[in-house]
């Protein structure tokens, strides 16, 4: 086989094996086993083979041929359209919600997943045509290998302390430590909630992370994780059962009420700790240089 087919064939490899490091169902039973990943990997396959073909074809000046990639590009849009139609149905039917920009930031990562299949294939294909197979081989691990690193961004324990703090009725009024989080009247659900509910509250590091913090996309994602962990302890038509957080407005601590299933105060702070910091609701004022502040 010429050096061209090698390329294609070691790029689309490595392209793959990209892809299926990158692709982890994890507590959030998202994609589903199997027919979730049977898709995913078919993009990725198709994704593999685009990138691996390109270097063939710009080698020989077939420029026709790298017009697949625009049209790939579009595809790719249209799976992240995909991923968010699903689950926002199936958002529906959860009792404690993801959220909407829980569920861009899913969507956007399933996309930018084949861009970077799409990189590797290329970069691994350009390799075995410059330096040889073997060379193209090493340049495939070292992707395979920085893909996992990758796959995971910031969490919640990087922006913030996370503690157990205690719950409190004054009267009809919910606290945890000193913030106030709702009103309940029903005496059976507030001994229901200081009998099932963990109180924990997240102290920002700095003003960028109480931004952060803040954000009510990032707000529901704490509140989904833990239920998605450690299960909810409430039924449909009941608002007073229902986990929420809420902001001190002084210092720019969050108050977070959790009704796990089984009530155990260290998981939760575990949970919490490991909730992913979404792209979405990154806010850093702090790295504005003053003069683009000035009033014109």
């Amino acid at each position: 086989m010429g050096t061209y087919t090698w390329a294609i064939i070691i790029g689309v490899i490595a392209g793959l094996m990209v892809r299926i490091r990158l692709l982890r169902t994890d507590y959030r039973q998202y994609p589903t086993y199997l027919h979730g990943q049977i898709i995913h990997l078919s993009l990725g396959f198709i994704a593999a083979g685009l990138g691996a073909i390109a270097v063939p074809a710009l080698l020989t000046k077939d420029y026709t041929a790298i017009t697949f990639l625009v049209l790939a590009a579009q595809q790719f849009r249209d799976v992240r359209n995909m991923e968010r139609e699903t689950l926002s149905k199936l958002d529906e039917m959860e009792l404690v919600q993801r959220g909407a920009s829980y569920i861009e930031g899913i969507a956007l990562v399933f996309e930018g997943r084949n861009y970077l299949v799409i990189l590797s294939a290329f970069l691994v294909s350009l390799t075995v045509v410059l330096a040889h197979w073997y060379g193209g081989i090493a340049v495939g691990v070292v992707a395979i290998v920085a893909a996992g690193y990758l796959r995971s961004g910031k969490y919640l324990e990087h922006i913030a302390d996370v503690s157990l703090a205690p719950l409190r009725m004054e009267g009809a009024n919910l606290y945890v430590d000193n913030i106030y989080l709702m009103n309940i009247g029903l005496q059976d659900n507030r001994d229901r909630i200081m009998e099932q509910g963990v109180g924990v509250v997240a102290t920002p590091k700095n003003r960028n992370c109480a931004l952060t913090l803040a954000n009510i996309g990032q707000r529901q994602a704490i509140l989904f994780d833990v239920s998605s962990v450690l299960g909810v302890f409430r039924d449909t038509g009941e608002p007073s059962l229902v986990p929420l957080s809420k902001l001190d407005l002084d210092d720019g601590r969050l108050g977070i009420l959790v009704l796990p299933q089984n009530r155990d105060p260290e998981r939760v702070i575990q949970v919490i700790k490991k909730v992913p910091v979404l792209e979405s609701a990154v806010r850093m004022p702090t790295e504005r240089p003053e003069k683009h502040f000035k009033i014109r």
